[in-house]
This record gives C-alpha cells, structure tokens and sequence, in this order.
C-alpha cells in the first residue's frame, strides 16, 4: 500500500537511481503519472514530458479496457476484446473518439512546442499503475517507433499476468509490487484523487521553463 503518488514515485526514482546523470526523458501517461514524472525525472536530472495513449473502453463498462490507441492511430486490442463487442462499428466508433481526446490535449497540454523526441535516449514511461496493461502496450509502441537507446517501463503496482504481457514492449521493467490479488490500481493507494487537466498543464509548463 502506497500512501500516495508522490510516495510511489520517490520509491520508484530510488530503483531508477542508475539512469541519473544519464539525462532520461521520462513520460508519464495523462493524467495520474504526470505528478509522478515530474517527481522522478527531477531525481534523475532528466527532461519531463507526456505520451499520449487511451484506452478503448468496453461498451457497457467504460472503466473496462478493451485496447488501447495511441496518437499515430495505432491500436492495441486484447485478445478477449471481440468476445466483449459484439460490433466492429463500436470499435471504430470508439478509436475515433479517443482520437479526438488525445488531439484536444495535445493542443492543450504542450501548445507551443512538439512533444520531446525520443530518438537514441533512455526513455521512462511512467503509470501509477497497471491493470490490463493496455494504455502501456500502446505507449510503449508509440515511442518504441521513435528509436530510443532504450524503453522502460516504471509502474509502482501490476498484476503478473499484466507484466507479462507489457514485457516483451520494453527493455526493462521496474515495478515495485507484483500482486496477485489486484482488483483496481486504486486499492494499493491510500489517496488516489483525480489529476485534472490543469494540474497537468501546470506541471508542463513549468517543465518548459
């Protein structure tokens, strides 16, 4: 049990201590992450940035992953995800509409400059939790894309069975605990509220400076 974020993400540095001085840039996935990157990519004396990636949500139960998308359009479905929808239409229905999400918060979250680029560094994506892994993959594709020099994964809490499927994405995985019995990344906090927007663009544009 984690108190919080900001706990979650001082222990994580401490594992990640080797990557310091190595200028990482670590990439949180909005929005529960970004104060957690911010935290660690301070430690380590990296940049900070976000990946944008969503998960695409079951029909009935939309905190239910079916997938996951990132901004190229690239998607990721588990292998359960045609036994949950039984239209194909709801699927394409549902990759355009997280498309328009992760448009609306590109053009919020960093407005006035590209996203960092990735090209031959140490990259860390950073979750505050996994649970079906999804919205990880798909990161993880995302900027494996880019040619970093390498790609890891930073999580404080997944399932095994997650870590074993996000595995073969990166080349390394630090997670802090490994449950089995894992019923939401809530449980394993204390306080877990909601990171908003704005506290989203606040932490990036001070990144910027």
């Amino acid at each position: 049990m984690f108190h919080d974020r900001k706990e979650a993400a001082i222990l994580l540095a401490e594992q990640l201590n080797p990557y310091q001085g190595q200028h990482p840039l670590v990439l949180a996935i909005p929005r529960g992450a970004v104060p957690m990157a911010k935290i660690i990519a301070d430690t380590l004396k990296g940049d900070m940035d976000v990946v944008l990636v969503r998960k695409l949500r079951a029909p009935d139960n939309p905190e239910f992953a079916i997938g996951s998308i990132d901004e190229t359009g690239w998607t990721y479905l588990a292998e359960y995800a045609h036994q949950v929808v039984s239209n194909p239409a709801y699927i394409e229905q549902e990759k355009t509409s997280q498309l328009e999400v992760m448009h609306e918060r590109r053009n919020s979250y960093t407005p006035i400059r590209p996203p960092l680029d990735p090209q031959g560094r140490i990259v860390i994506i950073v979750d505050d939790g996994l649970a079906t892994g999804s919205t990880m993959i798909a990161a993880l594709h995302a900027v494996r894309a880019k040619h970093p020099q390498k790609l890891i994964c930073a999580v404080p809490v997944a399932p095994p069975d997650t870590l074993a499927k996000v595995t073969p994405y990166a080349d390394e995985i630090v997670c802090l605990e490994a449950p089995e019995l894992f019923y939401s990344v809530g449980q394993f906090y204390q306080s877990f509220p909601q990171v908003s927007d704005e506290e989203v663009i606040t932490l990036l544009s001070k990144n910027d400076k």
